[in-house]
C-alpha cells in the first residue's frame, strides 16, 4: 500500500533498483563506502533536480528540515554537504550515465507507438548538440576559448516521444561531427542532422550500415545530376534529383549515388536543399523528417529551463557528468510517469506539481493529477477572441 508514503518515495518506486545495483557493481561504486551509498547519492541529486535546489547547502538544508521523512524516502544515511561533495568527486559518473540509459530505454518503449506526424514506419532519430557555458576559473579542465569554458551535450533523440536514445558529454572543443563515430547505427533507421555533420566519409559509413541519413547540403558542394524525378510543386518540393559527387575529395569519400531534394517551406518561404541516401520515401516525407529535427532543439530548451544543468553542484569533470546523468534520469522518470498516469498533461506541468509535493503523502501518486470533468474542458473554438473586430 502507498498510504502514508511521500510523493518522492512513490515516484522512486518507478526506479528499476536491480538495474541500478548492477550499474553500481559494474564500477565498484560502493567499494569501501560505509553509509552514504550510491543510491543515497542518486536520491539526493534526484530530489535536487525535482525541487530546483541551487547548491549543496540548499540540498542539505531542505532534506534536514524533514528528518522524519528521509528514511521513508529511501535516504538511509545522514545528508551533509561534505558527503554530497565527496560523492560528486569520487563516485564514477559512468554509474549514473549507464542507469540513465536504462531509464531512457524504458521510456522509449512506452512511447514507441507515438505518431511522428507523418507516415513513416522506420525508426527516426535526430542528432545534435547543445553547449553549456562554464566559468573558466572554476572549470579549467573544460577550457573552450581564451576566457571561457564549456561542455557539449550530444544527443541522439528518438523522434517518437522525444526521448533520447543516446547522450554523450564532451568538451566544447570537440567538433560535433566527431561524435558520429560514437553512434551504434541501427539498420533501416533514419538519422537526421544539420549541415555541421556533413562529412562524407562518415555519411558513407551510415550507408554501409544499411541505415539512412537526412541532412542539409552545403553551398559549395560539387555534383553531377544523373536523373530528375517528377515532383508535386504544390507540396513545396521544387526538385528531386539523383546525383553523384564530383569533387576531387568528396567523390572518393562517398562514391555512391545521393538524392538531392530542393524544398521551399510554404509557411516561411525558406529554401532548403536536402541530401539523403534514401531513394524510396517520397520527397515530402524527407522534408518532413528534416523539419522534425527541431524536436531535439525543443528537448535542449526544455532540460535547460526545467532541470539543473546550467549551474553545477561541483566543479570537477566527474561532478558535472554525474549531475547531467541524474538530470536525464529525472527527465525519463517524468516521461514514464506522464505516460502511465496522465498523457494529456505536459511534462512541464507534471514536474511543477511534483516539485511542490515531494514531501506530501497522498494515498496514491495519481491523486495529485485529478481528471477534469467534461464540462471543465473548454473547446478552444468557444473561447473569446480579445482582438476580434
Amino acid at each position: 500500500m502507498n498510504v502514508g508514503r511521500t510523493v518522492f518515495a512513490q515516484l522512486m518506486d518507478l526506479l528499476p533498483l536491480r538495474e541500478f545495483h548492477r550499474c553500481v557493481a559494474r564500477y565498484r561504486g560502493n567499494h569501501r563506502v560505509q553509509k552514504f551509498t550510491c543510491l543515497n547519492h542518486f536520491l539526493c541529486l534526484a530530489f535536487a533536480q525535482l525541487t530546483y535546489r541551487e547548491s549543496l547547502r540548499d540540498i542539505e538544508a531542505c532534506l534536514r528540515a524533514q528528518p522524519a521523512k528521509l528514511y521513508h524516502m529511501g535516504i538511509r544515511s545522514r545528508v551533509s554537504r561534505n558527503n554530497l561533495a565527496h560523492a560528486n568527486e569520487r563516485r564514477n559518473w559512468k554509474i549514473y550515465a549507464d542507469f540513465a540509459q536504462v531509464l531512457l530505454q524504458r521510456a522509449r518503449e512506452l512511447y514507441r507507438d507515438d505518431p511522428l506526424g507523418f507516415e513513416l514506419q522506420e525508426p527516426a532519430y535526430a542528432f545534435d548538440s547543445t553547449t553549456i557555458d562554464l566559468c573558466l576559473s572554476l572549470f579549467p579542465w573544460a577550457r573552450f576559448r581564451k576566457h571561457k569554458s564549456a561542455v557539449k551535450i550530444h544527443t541522439l533523440l528518438d523522434l517518437r516521444g522525444s526521448i533520447p536514445a543516446g547522450v554523450y558529454v564532451s568538451g566544447a572543443k570537440i567538433h560535433d561531427v566527431n561524435l558520429l563515430d560514437q553512434l551504434l547505427l541501427e539498420p533501416g533507421a533514419f538519422y537526421v542532422m544539420d549541415r555541421a555533420y556533413v562529412d562524407f566519409a562518415r555519411l558513407h559509413r551510415i550507408t554501409r550500415a544499411c541505415a539512412f541519413f537526412v541532412t542539409r547540403a552545403k553551398r559549395n558542394i560539387q555534383f553531377s545530376r544523373q536523373k530528375s524525378h517528377k515532383v508535386d510543386k504544390s507540396s513545396g518540393v521544387r526538385s528531386d534529383q539523383t546525383i553523384i559527387l564530383t569533387g576531387p575529395k568528396t567523390s572518393g569519400l562517398y562514391p555512391d549515388r545521393l538524392r538531392r531534394i530542393h524544398f521551399v517551406d510554404p509557411e516561411t518561404g525558406l529554401r532548403l536543399i536536402f541530401l539523403t541516401n534514401n531513394f524510396v520515401q517520397p520527397a515530402i516525407i524527407i522534408a518532413h523528417l528534416y523539419q522534425a529535427r527541431w524536436r531535439v532543439e525543443l528537448f535542449f530548451r526544455w532540460i535547460k529551463q526545467h532541470l539543473r544543468i546550467k549551474a553545477f553542484y561541483g566543479t570537477s569533470e566527474n561532478a558535472v557528468k554525474v549531475q547531467i546523468s541524474v538530470a536525464l534520469s529525472v527527465y525519463a522518470l517524468v516521461a514514464i510517469l506522464r505516460k502511465q498516469l496522465r498523457p494529456d498533461l505536459s511534462m512541464h506541468t507534471i514536474l511543477q506539481i511534483l516539485s511542490v509535493n515531494v514531501f506530501e503523502k497522498p494515498a496514491f501518486l495519481q491523486g495529485l493529477f485529478p481528471i477534469r470533468s467534461q464540462s471543465e474542458r473548454l473547446d478552444p473554438a468557444m473561447q473569446l477572441k480579445i482582438f476580434d473586430l
